[in-house]
Formats: C-alpha cells, structure tokens, sequence
C-alpha cells in the first residue's frame, strides 16, 4: 500500500474513532500526525510541525480574547442596540448586512479570514440578542466574504489571475468576480431562507419592548458553553439580573455525536429551561463609558491596522485585548477562560495533520491522479471535488495555486473552456470555508456567544459537508460543461 494511500486511511480513522468515542479530534489528528508523519513519510519533529497553523492559532486566541472583553464590558450589547437602530429594527436586513460588508471588505483587498475575523463576532453577537440562528449570520458572514474575494483587485482575484497569466491561460478577471458573487449570493439566500430568514420578515420592525419575546427564537439557544475542563460558562454573560425562560428548540440537522467534541445528542422538539440574561436596557441607557469608549476604538484600531496597514490580525488583536486589560483588569479579568480553547485545540491538530498530508505529497498525488484520466469532463468535476474537499481543511490559496496548473494538460486539449473550469476551481475551493475546519468557519465557531457550541460545531460541519457535495458539481454543470471560454 502506497504511503499516500496510507495517509488517507489514517485520516478517515481519525474521523470515526472522534465520532464513535468522543476524543476531541485535534488531539487525534496531532498523534496521527506524528505516527504518520514519523512512521510513513520518514519526517523530524520540524517536518511535522511545518503545517501546524501558528497564525491561525493567533487569530482564534487573539480575536476571541478581544471580544470577550468587549461582551464582558458590554460593548457588544452597544453594537447591536445602534445595529438595530441603524436599519430602523428591521433585523431581518442585519444578516444581508453583514453579507455586504464582508463582501465590501474583501472586494477592497481584505484578506478573508481577516474580514471575517472583523465581523463576525460583532454579527454572532447580535444574533444570540436577536434570537437569529447563528448558522445562518455565520454563513452569511463568510459567503458575503467569498462574494466579494475575487474581485479583480482582491487577494484571492490577484492570486488567481496571476496563476492564470503565468500559466498562458485564457483569463476573465470579470467573470472570475461575478461566477463567485453569484454563487454565493444564491447560496445565502437559500440559506436565508432555510434558516428562517422569512420569518425575521414577517416580524417586522422590532422595538425594545419586543426584545424578551424574540432573544431565544432561534435556531440555536443561549445555552452554557462547554469548556475544557468539563465545566459550562457562559462569555456573554456580564453582572446583570438573570431570568428564567423555557424555550423549545427546534434544530433541523442531527447526528449523535460531534466529531472531537463531547458526545451530547440533541433531540429533536424537546423541551429545556435555561436560564438567561434579562433583556438590556435599551441603547440610550447604555451609556459610552470608558471602557466600551476604549473597545470601540480598538475595534475600529483592528480593522485600520488589518486593511490599511496590513498588520496580521491576531496578532493586532491579542495586543488590543493586552492594553484593555491592563487598564480595566476587572472587566477581562475572565476572558482568557473564556476562549475557546476546545476549538483551537481541533482546528489546529487537523490542519496539523494535513500539513503532514502536503508534506508527503499526498494532496499532489491525488490530483495528479485525476489529472491523469483520459475523459477531460470527468477529470474537470473530480479536481472540483478535490479542490472543494482539500480545502475545508487546508488553504483555499494553497489548493488552488495546486489545482489549476494540474488542469492545464487536458485544458490544453482545447474540449474544455479555461475561464469556466478556473472559475468552477475558485468557486469550488473557497465555497467551503464555512466548514468548521477552515479557518472562516472556524472563525465563525470561536466567535459564536450564549451558543451550544456541540451543536454549532455539528451544525456548520453537516452544512459545509452538504456544500462540499452539492456545489463542485452545480458549478461544474453550469461553469465547465457549456464550454465559458
């Protein structure tokens, strides 16, 4: 058996011992990295620790530490009263709104995940008011960042383009820009959909005497986050009266397990008392203290210092997250607790294994292989698969920097159109970064407040899972099949 082989095997035991025994499969995928890595691939400790996401760590840590801070200060509460006035309490645009931003921001040059790093948090928070399911505002946040990333001035459109051009390809920087708009502006609005957006609709305007009525509508509830330790906090909870509602949920995917989490079924149409903060007061009796004053503006400091100055956003976040506190250590006292260690334990050891992966070839070995077959329409959908599949666990950038020399040999066969099978690759591999595993979606989960995080994490799993094996082949049939280019 071939070690590419090997490693693929491996890599699907890690994923059925972490559902069937409820082992956090980051720590699995860490052993399984070194036992590959040291057993089969013949890699040193360095070689190993080559695909370990060091950035990725500093943006999940840095970010979620500056905005526990801002939910324990009650900036967050802040943000989401002035959200919500903004658009004249119609919440149901909230969702769209932060589709545009994401998107305006990437379009501009904003790297994905730092867009998605900005927003999130600030859409998940008004979410979890709001009674929105967060899968739907997570979604949308990072489908309205992929939206806008290939404009011909963007990060993902300049890569892109560039690899066309250096490959003599035939190039379309526009359509290359709207084939992902589209897609994914079609994807949110089923999404909208699916997830009660329409609902969010027929509410209408919503007024402050109807916030205790909507907070717990959604798809998910205020619930206590599971920590690594077994023990439950909640991070958006600050010094405030508490009350006790019963809500009914009502979750439309379930499996049995999560994946590298803790073994907790969901039942479906039950009934559960939790107990959850008071409805805040409103905007006007949330005064600008000090601190929020000061939060406000580091926020506004991240954003200037990640699309202006082009500084890493972890990086400049955790550092914010340093200075606030110092200065008020009551209000952060807890927010290092309140980082989702758990998350940043499982996303980092799958991609730590996947770095492994390309370390010894195995994603080249694949391709290669489906390169190789002599039907160029079958070898097209197979590299869409591919690429949308590599990528809910690896780069985006990566994956298609691989992919599209690997389709020149057949593009060249001249039965193919280049601008729609590049297209088809782009949309492919950068749709599914919603997986909980990218690190859009990853992301979104860390970002997620007074949310059953289990379910999230299985929720944004079984949804990136659908998106990996619908999308690759609608945007095969409708990209590379009628010949674009």
């Amino acid at each position: 058996m071939s070690p590419e082989l090997i490693s693929i095997l491996v890599l699907a035991v890690v994923f059925v011992i972490a559902t069937t025994r409820s082992i956090n499969m980051g720590a699995l995928a860490f052993a399984a990295a070194f036992a590959v890595g040291t057993l089969v691939a013949d890699l040193d400790a360095d070689g190993i620790f080559a695909g370990f996401p060091g950035d990725l760590f500093v943006v999940l840590v840095g970010v979620t530490y500056l905005f526990a801070i801002a939910r324990s200060n009650g900036t967050t509460d802040w943000l989401v009263h002035a959200s919500v006035r903004l658009v004249r309490g119609r919440v149901a645009l909230i969702p769209w709104v932060m589709f545009a931003l994401t998107g305006a921001l990437t379009a501009i040059g904003a790297v994905s995940p730092a867009a998605v790093a900005i927003v999130a948090p600030i859409a998940l928070s008004f979410a979890a008011r709001y009674g929105i399911s967060p899968l739907l505002m997570g979604a949308m946040v990072v489908h309205g960042a992929q939206g806008g990333g290939f404009s011909p001035i963007s990060i993902y459109g300049s890569i892109v383009n560039g690899i066309v051009e250096r490959e003599k390809l035939p190039g379309n920087e526009v359509t290359l820009f709207l084939a992902s708009l589209i897609v994914n502006l079609v994807i949110a609005a089923v999404v909208f959909v699916a997830c009660g957006g329409l609902r969010l609709w027929r509410q209408g305007s919503v007024t402050e005497a109807d916030e205790g009525a909507l907070k717990g509508r959604g798809e998910l509830r205020d619930q206590p986050q599971p920590t690594g330790a077994g023990t439950t906090t909640d991070p958006g909870t600050h010094p405030s009266p508490t009350t006790t509602a019963t809500a009914t949920r009502d979750v439309g995917v379930e499996v049995d397990e999560v994946p590298g989490l803790v073994r907790q079924p969901a039942p479906r149409d039950t009934t559960a008392t939790a107990t959850r903060e008071a409805t805040p007061a409103p905007t006007s009796s949330l005064p600008l203290t000090p601190p929020r004053i000061a939060t406000l503006l580091s926020l506004v400091a991240l954003v200037v210092a990640v699309l202006v100055l082009d500084l890493d956003a972890g990086l400049t976040a955790i550092t914010l997250a340093v200075v606030l506190s110092a200065i008020w250590p009551d209000d952060s006292r807890k927010a290092v607790g309140e980082i989702a260690w758990p998350t940043v334990l499982l996303i980092c050891g799958v991609l730590t294994y996947v770095g492994v992966l390309d370390e010894m070839g195995t994603i080249t070995w694949a391709g290669e292989g489906v390169g190789g077959i002599g039907v160029p329409l079958l070898a097209a959908v197979l590299l869409c698969y591919i690429g949308a599949i590599v990528s809910a666990f690896a780069s985006s950038v990566g994956i298609m920097g691989a992919l599209i020399p690997l389709a020149v040999p057949f593009l060249a066969q001249g039965e193919i159109g280049a601008v729609g099978m590049v297209a088809a690759l782009a949309v492919s591999a950068t749709v599914v970064d919603v997986s909980p595993f990218s690190t859009n979606g990853a992301l979104v989960l860390a970002a997620a407040p007074d949310v059953d995080r289990e379910r999230f994490f299985r929720q944004l799993m079984v949804y990136g899972g659908i998106v990996v094996a619908v999308v690759p082949a609608v945007v095969w049939l409708l990209m590379v099949v009628p010949g674009w280019g």
